[in-house]
């Protein structure tokens, strides 16, 4: 008898599309919306993400276990403008819909496409993974590692509880979105994080995929009420032209002034080892373009304590510190109920009225039991 691939165990936990993501076609396919790539399947193929597949007519979704999991703190998804100081039960599933080289995330990304790539599925439930951010006391329940689109379905299923129990709700994702998928997480998520991996076309079509589908989902996120925050990595000869970064940070402008931008340090990993960590003068030269753009809030990250005080939140009315950080650490947080103390100016964001002063912890994970 043949081993069982991981294909064939992921095949045993699945269950039929969300209706709104899937559209049966005149010749036999069927459509699916859960990505930018809406691909047409046939009978027993997959898709680009090679977890969505048709079978008896109907497209197939995962279900029912992890491929990743842990409560870290917010700061790392990177989420600044929401909940500082406060911790994240993480989720992730395997599989992607981009291909990318230097993805810190490859060994559940990717687990279906390399073979070096090794993450076992672990069953868990809805409640399993809502008990456990409520244990750890952790007031925010996020969709991440895996590309989360391509298992939006499961995503809901978890939100659905998370949110009855009054937890916010996170998706940590590369955009590559559609109208469809955008309007079925409307309902069950309020933070997303958008990874606007550069601004060129061809940069896009080397990971596997379309810049215009990612700009169009950022401007949707906006006009649907999603709170969102966009992390560029920056990386050497890759997407470190100041040029290019100008004009995204035009982009950004243009949709939203206020939408929080972070600035990351590349470090070699997975497939692209043949270039050197981001110097942190690269982040500073990033930061001060963003600004000068007309960004109001822009963060270098990665590199804590290397570029000064740009980690921190000002206030831009009065120019007062928020919130002081270095790395995943909020040292203090001054954030009353989304206003500045000083001037009273409001901060754009998800803030609670009685925060944390200080942080909650050592900016470490914290262990996730599952029972």
């Amino acid at each position: 008898m043949p081993p069982v691939t991981l294909e064939d165990l992921l095949r045993g936990m699945t269950a039929p599309s969300a209706p709104a993501l899937a559209r049966n076609l005149p010749d036999g396919r069927v459509q699916c919306f859960a990505c930018g790539h809406r691909c047409r399947i046939g009978e027993g193929h997959q898709g680009v993400c090679r977890v969505r597949f048709v079978e008896k007519g109907t497209l197939q979704r995962p279900q029912g276990y992890v491929g990743a999991l842990a409560c870290d703190p917010i700061e790392k998804k990177p989420f600044y403008h929401a909940f500082p100081a406060r911790d994240a039960l993480t989720f992730g599933m395997l599989g992607c819909d981009f291909r990318c080289a230097y993805c810190q995330n490859w060994v559940t990304s990717q687990v279906l496409r390399d073979d070096d790539a090794i993450a076992p599925p672990r069953r868990a439930s809805p409640e399993d993974l809502v008990r456990a951010a409520l244990d750890l006391g952790a007031p925010v329940v996020a969709s991440s590692y895996n590309e989360p689109l391509i298992t939006a379905d499961w995503a809901v299923e978890v939100f659905e509880l998370a949110r009855r129990k009054g937890l916010t709700c996170a998706f940590i994702s590369n955009g590559n979105g559609t109208p469809e998928v955008l309007e079925y997480l409307t309902p069950h998520v309020d933070l997303y994080k958008v990874d606007l991996k550069g601004f060129t076309d061809r940069a896009y079509r080397d990971l596997g995929g379309k810049l215009s589908n990612v700009l169009d989902t950022i401007r949707r996120l906006k006009e649907l009420g999603f709170w969102v925050e966009i992390v560029t990595l920056i990386i050497p000869g890759f997407n470190d032209d100041p040029g290019e970064l100008g004009a995204l940070a035009d982009f950004l402008v243009s949709v939203d002034p206020d939408m929080p931008w972070h600035i990351t340090a590349f470090h070699p990993d997975y497939k692209m080892t043949d270039r050197d960590r981001t110097p942190a003068r690269t982040l500073i030269d990033a930061y001060e373009i963003g600004r000068a753009r007309g960004l109001r809030y822009v963060y270098p990250g990665n590199a804590p304590g290397q570029v000064g005080d740009r980690e921190d939140t000002f206030c831009p009315d009065c120019g007062e510190r928020l919130i002081h950080r270095r790395g995943f650490l909020v040292l203090e947080n001054r954030m009353r109920g989304g206003r500045c103390p000083k001037c009273s100016g409001r901060i754009p964001g998800v803030w609670e009225e009685s925060p944390p002063p200080r942080t909650l912890g050592n900016g470490r994970p914290k262990p996730v039991a599952i029972r």
